[in-house]
């Protein structure tokens, strides 16, 4: 089974105490038939025999042997049973904590265009459910199936020794046992596969409607959600009842087949008694033995479950495991350098599936400058900033800093040099102080402190009742979102890198706050190069070169002045700003 062999593979360094593991449950699967076996002879010396009361008294030394020597291998079996239990236990926890690290650590190496593909919540199934499914394998799964063999097939052996031809028609069950387990796992795997993708539906559902529960709440559409959950989850419901439903069909078969093993032995097995081919003994060690043949076969239905659930779990972490990103980070580089921070675009296309996002952008800006970007919505003004953080990499022309091809750059080693505060301020669910500190190479409270003055939250974090110990909440929600945006600014200037990107960051800001910031990125114009988004004209027009976007291409570009001179879109945008203030 491949499942099982990829099982195997990922126990790596533990496969010595996995195998340690095996052996002790070899050895306690074996030694099954050991108390059954110390039974037969009991039964058949010393209670059944014509003998046995002289039979006890000659031999009561062996008698006392033999109980003491049951009560104590039972005690040593079950002590063996416990730690290889034990060592199971411990070697799955240890595969599920390097999967997830590795997992985890395969995720935040990959591009953007991975996260169009999957969305969150398949993503969380696979690094809870699925890997939870991983350690149930381990630990449960592939011990129950070595056990299960090893006990049928020692049972087998054991009991055909004292009797075959009792012991053949015991086997004859066998072989439709198999064709219907075979039947169940055609029938059940591709509902497993349905379910576990109703289960991401229920789980993206969830993350995404709980994440937005401002905008539900704003809009009143809480009945309209919960009806839509409804709904996910009454599918969800189904596809898992189809899989019980499948398994209830034939668990009766399978355990009437099971049971079937206690019938033949009392009826063939009685037969056999009254000719004298059976001694008492040998019955009472087929008693004995006769759920090391039944078990097995009743808990085929559950294995073959688990098997197609561990088939689509490794599927999903294969899909994580086996991605390779088209930018990815070779190597973390400790100290890099620091780049001047010249910027370069040289006829510059990009686009999805045929479609142009943008097409032969070319500008230039020199360090310690500032360029502002503006267009209408969907114009590429997103996407240009994107491929100046490699997130993607252009179709067509490149992309230079300092006269460098950023694709020459190692990509931990260029990424250092930029910070970014984004439309939708990105807040981790900690501490004000953490959050502006996140980009710092080392932890200086003066310079955090500092920026955050530069970002203006300094007296709304000295108004809090925590100050920068409050806690944000997830996404920010504990803060206004001007509140977002200024601690996100304050993280950008706290990480001091030489290139600063501003993505429509003062949309959230009223006009007072907007232009105390302008005044604080004009003060660090000789620190970094600015790279601003906007939609205001108030915002863009101190920029050094401003470009106008429009369908992914550059319509104007220059100067404030000289673009209100060309009476073009960003002379009307100007125009259309003012007027409502003239108006005021």
């Amino acid at each position: 089974m491949v499942e099982l062999k990829w099982l195997w593979e990922r126990i790596g360094k533990d496969k010595p105490g996995y195998i340690v593991a095996l052996f002790l449950a070899f050895m306690v699967s074996v030694a099954s038939i050991v108390v059954p076996h110390i039974t037969r002879i009991i039964v058949d010396t010393f209670i059944t025999n014509p003998d046995a009361a002289t039979n006890i008294v000659a031999f009561r030394s062996y008698l006392i042997q033999l109980l003491v020597f049951l009560v104590v291998f039972t005690l040593f079996r079950t002590v063996l049973s416990f730690i290889s239990m034990m060592l199971f236990e411990k070697i799955s926890q240890n595969v599920v904590f390097k999967l997830k690290n590795e997992l985890y650590d395969k995720l935040q190496r990959q591009d953007n265009s991975y996260y169009v593909k999957y969305s969150t919540g398949d993503l969380m199934s696979t690094m809870t459910g699925d890997l939870d499914m991983i350690r149930h394998s381990i630990s449960w799964l592939l011990k129950t199936i070595m056990e299960s063999l090893t006990v049928f097939f020692i049972a087998l052996v054991y009991l055909y020794t004292i009797n075959h031809r009792l012991t053949l028609w015991m086997a004859v069950l066998a072989p439709f046992i198999f064709i219907l387990t075979h039947q169940l796992s055609k029938e059940v795997r591709p509902m497993y596969g349905i379910l576990r993708d109703r289960f991401t539906d229920l789980n993206s559902a969830a993350q995404e409607n709980i994440a937005a529960n401002r905008v539900v709440k704003a809009f009143g559409t809480e009945q309209y959600e919960i009806e839509k959950f409804n709904k996910i989850s009454y599918e969800y419901q189904v596809a898992n009842e189809n899989v019980s439903y499948t398994w209830i069909k034939y668990n009766p078969a399978l355990e009437m087949l099971s049971q079937s093993f206690s019938v033949i032995l009392l009826l063939v097995g009685g037969i056999y008694m009254m000719r004298g081919d059976l001694s008492y003994g040998d019955f009472a060690a087929y008693s004995g033995l006769i759920w090391a043949i039944s078990n097995p076969m009743r808990q085929i239905g559950i294995l073959i479950n688990d098997i197609q659930r561990i088939a689509i779990s490794t599927h999903k972490i294969h899909q994580i495991s086996e991605a390779k990103s088209k930018i990815t980070k070779e190597k973390y580089i400790p100290n890099p350098r620091r780049l001047i921070g010249d910027i370069e675009f040289v006829d510059v296309s990009f686009g999805h599936d045929d479609d142009d996002v943008l097409k032969n952008v070319s500008f230039k800006l020199d360090s310690k400058k500032r360029v502002a970007i503006i267009g209408p919505t969907g114009s590429g003004k997103t996407t240009l900033v994107n491929l100046l953080m490699r997130r993607f990499d252009p179709l067509e022309g490149y992309i230079s800093v300092d006269g460098i091809d950023i694709r020459e750059y190692e990509l931990d080693e260029y990424q250092s040099n930029i910070a970014i505060t984004t439309q939708n301020a990105i807040l981790f669910s900690d501490t004000i102080q953490n959050n502006i500190a996140y980009g710092m190479k080392d932890f200086d409270e003066a310079k955090m402190i500092d920026a955050a003055k530069s970002a203006f939250a300094y007296d709304f974090i000295e108004d809090t009742k925590e100050g920068y110990e409050t806690l944000v909440g997830e996404d920010g929600v504990g803060l206004s979102g001007g509140q977002q945006q200024r601690v996100a600014l304050a993280r950008a200037f706290a990480s001091e890198r030489p290139i600063l990107i501003l993505d429509d960051t003062t949309s959230a800001l009223d006009n007072k706050t907007e232009k105390l910031i302008l005044k604080s990125l004009d003060l660090k114009r000789d620190e970094t190069t600015q790279v601003i988004i906007t939609q205001r004209v108030s915002t863009a027009k101190a920029s050094d070169l401003i470009l106008v976007l429009d369908k992914g291409s550059i319509i104007e570009q220059g100067t404030h002045e000289t673009l209100i001179e060309k009476q073009g879109y960003y002379a009307m945008m100007n125009k259309l700003q003012r007027e409502p203030e003239e108006g005021v």
